[in-house]
């Protein structure tokens, strides 16, 4: 999807280049991470905080501050694992930009205190994500907002797939947006057995199948 990139004021800039070591030490890194950060990652920089004392905005208890992270990459992309172990080392929600050699993508996931333990963050999977844009690509200034949390929501609301319905809360719209994609893998399944099949009556039948998962997507799509 197009989505904006965002133009962080002055003051909220520090430009800190974060160690591998620093993220491999907070979380239980497997070899194939520490492969993935070798090969993957050229540098990863602390490139903004959006706090109280950056911005003039209030924190929450649930976004006392937002952290904005620069992952400067090797090749074309980024492995979701990498992104996963950023998250969990940083007590904190955070906004990723990803930049290498496809451009400029900005992405996120939604991370909230636990309500059973407050010290513990729960983390979504980063399915908010813009499309690759080219470096020179405008940037546009942060939305309006009365506080972080509001600030948050309406950043990672830019980057999900589709808008939120009328009155829709964020964990709501993440549900509804989650059930969505998992009935496009289901589709895209069933689309490849109907292509492969040769029996009529089993086309029928999967073609049924298809038709309902396709009702329900147009359902959970607007």
């Amino acid at each position: 999807m197009t989505a904006p990139l965002y133009q962080y004021p002055a003051k909220t800039l520090l430009g800190r280049v974060v160690a591998k070591q620093r993220i491999l030490a907070h979380v239980r890194a497997t070899a194939k991470l520490r492969e993935r950060l070798r090969d993957e990652v050229a540098q990863i920089t602390w490139h903004a905080k959006l706090a109280h004392s950056t911005l003039n905005l209030p924190g929450t208890e649930d976004v006392p501050e937002l952290q904005v992270f620069v992952i400067t990459l090797k090749g074309e992309d980024l492995h979701r694992d990498v992104l996963r172990a950023i998250d969990r080392a940083i007590p904190f929600p955070i906004l990723f930009e990803l930049n290498g050699a496809r451009g400029i993508r900005a992405t996120a996931a939604y991370k909230r205190p636990s309500q059973a333990d407050p010290s513990k963050w729960v983390l979504d999977d980063h399915y908010a994500s813009s499309d690759w844009l080219p470096a020179e690509t405008p940037r546009q200034p942060l939305p309006t907002a009365i506080d972080l949390k509001q600030l948050y929501q309406q950043l990672l609301r830019s980057l999900l797939p589709a808008p939120a319905r009328q009155g829709e809360a964020l964990p709501d719209q993440l549900d509804r947006l989650r059930a969505l994609e998992a009935l496009k893998k289901d589709a895209a399944t069933l689309e490849k057995r109907l292509r492969n099949e040769k029996q009529f009556n089993r086309k029928v039948e999967i073609n049924g199948e298809l038709s309902s998962i396709r009702e329900k997507i147009a359902d959970y799509d607007t």
